[in-house]
């Protein structure tokens, strides 16, 4: 199984508050979040699954996918990542029980919580850049299931300005 985990784009300051619900993309979000649709879909497969937390920039992150995808209130903001595995249904001692590619559109510090247990790693969390992707792929070998890293992808390291659609 293929998880890709997207932190969502850079976000505009709310007016009312410090509320991860409402948040809009700010200018330079919307280029991120454009630049990683572009690559996402380039190298997606084929029915990839795409689930996005339902606040304002995590929608309109995944919007710049153009692919269909679902919101899930279990990707809130204050998600757990024990939220997020029941989701998946994935085990971390055996592995998912479903097959193909998810993509996740979502939010610190879940996210980062998620890398670090899924990789294996002594940080609690991992630090994830807005509008970044990180691409696992689960596996079961000789010994047990394991996690990979595939690639980490940073907005800022997609595509050239003039390679953007106008």
């Amino acid at each position: 199984m293929d998880l890709i985990l997207w932190r969502h784009a850079e976000t505009e300051v709310p007016r009312e508050g410090p509320d991860d619900w409402t948040h809009e993309l700010s200018a330079k979000g919307e280029r991120q979040a454009l630049r990683m649709g572009l690559w996402l879909d380039r190298y997606l497969p084929a029915g990839t699954r795409v689930l996005a937390s339902p606040a304002r920039c995590t929608e309109q992150t995944a919007q710049a996918l153009g692919r269909p995808f679902k919101l899930r209130e279990e990707l809130l903001p204050h998600a757990q990542v024990s939220d997020i595995l029941q989701l998946l249904r994935w085990d971390v001692k055996n592995g998912p029980t479903t097959k193909g590619s998810v993509l996740i559109v979502g939010h610190q510090p879940y996210l980062g919580e998620l890398v670090s247990l899924l990789l294996g790693m002594t940080e609690a969390a991992t630090a994830f850049r807005k509008g970044a992707v990180w691409w696992l792929r689960s596996r079961l070998q000789e010994a047990g299931w394991q996690t990979v890293l595939l690639t980490v992808v940073s907005p800022e390291l997609t595509f050239h300005a003039s390679d953007l659609p106008s």
